[in-house]
């Protein structure tokens, strides 16, 4: 049976359990597809041996009427997520080398649902960035093209290389981490759906930090149904991590019903931000006439202290990044800068980082430890902090006055072209995160679904952002708009 890779994770589930396919044959299509790949830098780490041993115990677990969700599964991991036995480098020289010992949460909780691990992904260096132009792997390119165009074009970032092996075909679904917008960003570039949950709702044990208040993560896919089924594999209690919620995680999947009569979604004014194009702005509009259309009351609503969200997040996440890279000194795992005779401790610390952190990295660090320093942590670090309360607060009294879910648009703009922001301040490149930050500094849940293309045929995505915990109620709105949208656009096939 031929193009297997292509199926979603929902119709190769059924295609299992029917004995229609076997989880090798699924798993074979998709390294055939990887090994083709090589012009996308997708896949960074190849695991082949491995998968097919998981393809065969997932195999075996089906025949013997054990199967989970996931079972038999191929998927993508995220290069920030510990694999025990595979390198795990965060897209960073400083990790080169390292080999964990030990497995991360979510990672472990989808091999015990039984899917299979095809490789680790590429993605920006440390999750900073938004065009996964950071990494030491080089550039993850995005599948889609303009017509009649074959300038490459990012695929979003942090999680570039799970958006572009998703939206190319290359695994059934993959795994990313959202600080500021990494998974919804990449998703909207590239046609694929993504969801961040409710900080807390998934483990962080063992997935490499970038700021620990705002880092979260969650499921990369083709569909919103597959995004339930792989947010409830991924999820969990985790007493290995302080801040994992002790809830229990429901049947996400049982709760798309597409029914959304009588919900309120809310219209943030503030999300109007001047020199928005023409064709986000009337996607917007579309997408609240289709939920509008299913039933669904449109009440246009603000969020006051969007405007500081920026400024906070830039203070707030370099500040935790100077924290948690400090452990990156040369001493125990990862790169050591070769030292002159006469060389000290300082003197390998201070090599060892140079080398080890590319220009963004070291950029974020430096911000960071400026505004955590004596003379400036009130002035920055502290305001930063209160704004952000304020900023949930917004979200808090929407969500008291009746709001069932906030709509709005994912990203400024489709993607651009690799390269294009180089020479940018890298202010406007932070601007990508405009309409996704929120949601960090708030802890709520946000999912971005494929809505329609632009008149280059690039695709765009809408953002839906819901109540804490409720990533049910979230997913079944997204279902209503991803089924009123009828999204099945793909890439053509260059590479």
């Amino acid at each position: 049976m031929s193009d297997l890779n292509k199926l979603t994770l929902a119709e190769a589930r059924d295609k299992l359990r029917s004995k229609d396919v076997t989880s090798v044959e699924l798993t074979e299509a998709c390294l055939k597809e990887i090994e083709g790949a090589d012009a996308l830098n997708a896949f960074v780490h190849n695991t082949p041996e491995l998968a097919l041993e998981q393809a065969k115990a997932a195999d075996a677990r089906l025949a013997a009427g054990d199967a989970p969700a996931m079972c038999g599964l191929p998927i993508g991991i995220k290069d920030l997520f510990c694999t025990k036995g595979v390198p795990s480098q965060a897209a960073s020289g400083i990790l080169e080398g390292f080999v964990p010992e030990y497995e991360s949460t979510v990672s472990q909780n989808l091999l015990d649902a039984g899917s299979v691990m095809l490789g680790k992904l590429n993605m920006d260096e440390f999750a900073m960035g938004s065009s996964n132009e950071s990494s030491v792997y080089g550039n993850a390119i995005n599948p889609w093209r303009r017509e009649g165009d074959t300038t490459d074009l990012t695929p979003g970032g942090s999680s570039g290389g799970s958006a572009a092996a998703v939206a190319a075909d290359l695994c059934l679904a993959a795994t990313g981490t959202d600080t500021g917008g990494s998974i919804r960003q990449p998703a909207a570039f590239t046609g694929t759906v993504g969801i961040k949950p409710t900080y807390g709702r998934c483990s962080r044990f063992g997935i490499v930090a970038y700021a620990s208040s705002l880092d979260q993560a969650g499921p990369m896919t083709k569909s919103v149904r597959d995004a339930a089924i792989m947010l409830e594999a991924m999820a969990g209690h985790d007493p290995k991590d302080s801040t994992s919620a002790d809830l229990a995680v429901p049947n996400f999947e049982a709760m798309l019903t597409g029914d959304i009569k009588g919900k309120k979604i809310g219209i943030p004014k503030e999300y109007r931000v001047d020199g928005m194009p023409d064709e986000i702005a009337k996607l917007w509009e579309e997408g609240t006439a289709m939920l509008k259309s299913a039933g669904a009351e449109i009440v246009d609503i603000s969020l006051p202290h969007t405007k500081y969200a920026l400024p906070a997040y830039y203070v707030i996440a370099p500040a935790e990044a100077s924290s948690n890279l400090a452990r990156y000194d040369g001493v125990r795992y990862g790169h050591r800068a070769t030292l002159a005779a006469g060389d000290g401790i300082t003197e390998m610390y201070e090599k060892t980082r140079a080398e080890g952190f590319g220009p963004e990295v070291q950029r974020r660090i430096m911000v960071g430890t400026y505004v955590l320093s004596a003379g400036f942590y009130d002035a920055y670090y502290n305001r930063a902090r209160r704004v952000r309360a304020l900023i949930k607060k917004d979200f808090d009294d929407a969500f008291a006055a009746g709001i069932d879910a906030i709509l709005a648009p994912a990203t400024p703009s489709p993607a651009f072209g690799l390269g294009e922001m180089s020479d940018a301040d890298p202010v406007k490149m932070y601007l990508n995160d405009v309409f996704t930050v929120t949601l960090n500094l708030a802890g709520l849940p946000g999912i971005a679904v494929p809505t329609g293309t632009d008149s280059q045929g690039l695709p765009l995505g809408l953002q839906l952002i819901g109540r804490p915990w409720e990533e049910g109620d979230l997913l079944n709105t997204a279902y209503a708009l991803e089924s009123a949208a009828g999204f099945v656009a793909k890439p053509g096939k260059w590479w």
